[in-house]
């Protein structure tokens, strides 16, 4: 793993069989075959996250940001690909091909998810409390106490008032479902967060926010950090380093400063441009 947190080899996720055509080759800027309707979401993606680093994932929508968070979090299975985590054997055996038990535990324990869409993330019917605590079982926590305070804990830090923790997440606006989320995807104290556009669909002010929110948890707990989306601005703002997708491949990685003050693919020209 080379002190990696996570690292990710070949990853490749179609929906159909494929036909030579599109196996062969296909355009560049197409993840579609024409002819056997194959699509290729995300195609041969590699990359790592190291410790303490916020890594971008920039693209149009799309270019296969949310599948590869999907793939990541154990939502779906890829075509094929290996996924090498620190805290899983010590990163020296693919968890996409450990057992069922194996992968609930990962996703409990090792990794937190924040979801586009806070209704993905959260169970809308219990309380701002209770959603915490079901993570925390799901972790294996047992303690009603440890798992109050906890919960206590995480809702002050992400600013939701004390009077309305016990309502559920239902009566609640975006910016503040997001905010739970963010809460409920800490709360087992995982090394690695993933972000999947967590801004999106929310009023500027509330975007500030949630991203003052994120770049304080950044500093202040030092996880590692996996955050998709489409606004280069929040990319600017957070990302250490930035893997740019164009139709499921990646056409362009490197530090975010370098990516965006010199793009080197034409592809990335076009979104840095777009930006100014």
């Amino acid at each position: 793993m080379n002190g990696n947190l996570l690292r990710v080899e070949g990853l490749t996720r179609t929906f159909g069989t494929g036909c030579r055509h599109c196996v062969d080759g296909r355009p560049a800027r197409t993840n579609h075959c024409p002819r056997c309707g194959t699509v290729y979401a995300l195609d041969d993606v590699s990359f790592e996250v190291r410790p303490h680093e916020v890594l971008g994932i920039v693209g149009e929508s799309g270019s296969g940001k949310s599948t590869l968070m999907k793939c990541l979090y154990f939502d779906q299975e890829p075509t094929a690909g290996s996924l090498f985590l620190q805290a899983h054997d010590g990163g020296n055996s693919d968890a996409w091909a450990a057992s069922d038990q194996a992968r609930r535990r990962l996703r409990h324990t090792v990794l937190g998810m924040v979801y586009q869409n806070p209704v993905d993330g959260l169970k809308m019917n219990l309380s701002a409390m209770a959603n915490i605590a079901e993570k925390l079982i799901a972790a294996g926590e047992r303690r009603v106490k440890t798992m109050e305070d906890r919960a206590l804990e995480l809702l002050d830090a992400v600013s939701i008032p004390s009077a309305r923790r016990h309502e559920s997440p239902s009566r609640f606006s975006g910016g503040m479902q997001q905010r739970v989320q963010i809460a409920k995807a800490l709360s087992s104290r995982p090394p690695l967060l993933l972000l999947d556009e967590v801004t999106t669909g929310l009023d500027l002010s509330v975007q500030a926010k949630v991203l003052d929110l994120i770049r304080n948890l950044k500093r202040q707990l030092g996880i590692g950090m996996v955050l998709v989306s489409h606004d280069l601005a929040v990319i600017r703002m957070l990302a250490d380093r930035t893997l740019v997708l164009l139709a499921g491949r990646v056409v362009e990685e490197g530090l975010t400063d370098q990516i965006l003050e010199d793009p080197q693919d034409a592809y990335t020209q076009e979104l840095v441009h777009s930006l100014l």
